[in-house]
């Protein structure tokens, strides 16, 4: 049974995990604390690359003192042996004597192996406390072990009609500062930022993050069936320092990949439909290396094609007070929407102003 202090301290622990967020992968990006008689003697959450382990940071920071203790901890401790020890075996070396978790760890190697070993050794364990918060602080890690794919962040820069850039391809800048500095903090809390090869071409970007003094870069993708991108460009420029993977077909010349190979860059071959690379295989490619969150910068092919296949979790908006008219390049290419009730469908859950622009933020219908 669980108790407003639980409550409390789990949403600690959730917020601990979130420091994770696009630095732990595959791992989950987990948070812990330890209390005694109503006191925090040690906070951890899952660290760079995914070990140590939150538990295990958080045990050696409480050291003996962690005897006697609660652990909260946002998502089931581990139960096997992989790189690091079980963090269920940890916890009951270190004399914990009650464990509050948020979510039952969905990875067939643990799956309520981990809150079953507790309870076998004596140690009280209380389940399902903030499950919602604990789901959202890790949907990407749960979407990857349950359905194979990433979580998937689709963001539109648009001006008041709906356009993300004039006839000519300008683009620079539709919004001001403030939202540009804000997507360059979505980029650092993804595991990678996803492209089309038109975006590529037409902005010729870096994709990495800037101005936030962080010290890890996100992966670059880019979805590009033929490996039309410039060898000249800045990603190619950057693919020694930077991670940057490409997806193609199975039709890419192989003087391209050899190239794009000698630059640095990681190749991946995905199924094709007649649209360009089949969406679904392309995440699932994304899921089996362990990614899991990407952030979609467009453009609008590539936002079109994984909006028809119902694949983007999450829409971020980001709408300026311009206006380009019909000529303009439009933010998301053409769906096949015959009938209003066939349309993408998205629930709004927050809006506010980015300095003169405005920010929409929207979950997938039914998530």
């Amino acid at each position: 049974m669980s108790t407003d202090a639980d409550r409390h301290f789990m949403r600690l622990a959730i917020s601990l995990g979130a420091r994770g967020l696009g630095r732990v992968w595959p791992n989950p990006a987990v948070g812990c604390v330890l209390v005694r008689n109503g006191r925090i003697l040690a906070r951890g959450w899952t660290q760079p690359g995914g070990r140590p382990h939150a538990e295990a940071m958080a045990l050696a920071q409480a050291g003996a003192a962690a005897r006697g203790a609660t652990a909260y901890v946002s998502l089931e401790p581990c139960a096997h042996h992989g790189k690091t020890p079980p963090c269920s075996e940890a916890l009951i070396g270190a004399g914990v004597v009650r464990v509050v978790t948020a979510l039952t760890d969905p990875d067939p190697r643990v799956c309520g192996a981990g809150h079953a070993r507790l309870r076998a050794m004596g140690i009280e364990v209380v389940e399902g406390v903030e499950a919602d918060a604990a789901r959202a602080g890790n949907a990407g890690f749960l979407m990857r072990i349950m359905r194979g794919r990433p979580f998937v962040t689709l963001k539109l820069a648009l001006t008041l009609d709906g356009r993300i850039a004039t006839a000519t391809g300008q683009s620079r800048w539709i919004t001001g500062p403030e939202a540009r500095r804000y997507v360059h903090a979505l980029r650092a809390r993804h595991d990678a930022v996803l492209i089309g090869a038109g975006t590529a071409r037409a902005d010729n970007p870096d994709l990495q993050v800037r101005d936030l003094g962080m010290a890890w870069q996100p992966v670059r993708i880019v979805a590009a069936q033929a490996l039309d991108v410039p060898l000249e460009g800045r990603l190619a420029r950057s693919a020694r320092d930077v991670p940057l993977w490409l997806l193609h077909g199975a039709a890419a010349p192989m003087p391209a990949r050899a190239a794009w190979q000698g630059l640095g860059a990681q190749l991946a071959e995905v199924a094709t439909d007649a649209q360009g690379l089949e969406p679904v295989a392309l995440l699932r490619a994304l899921g089996a290396q362990g990614l899991t969150r990407v952030f979609c910068e467009g453009g609008g092919a590539l936002a079109a094609s994984l909006l028809r296949a119902g694949l983007v979790d999450e829409l971020v908006i980001l709408s300026a007070g311009k206006a380009i008219g019909a000529e303009g390049r439009a933010g998301i290419g053409a769906l096949g929407v015959g009938a209003l009730q066939d349309a993408p469908r998205f629930e709004l859950i927050e809006a506010r102003a980015l300095g003169g622009d405005i920010l929409h933020r929207w979950r997938a219908a039914g998530a």
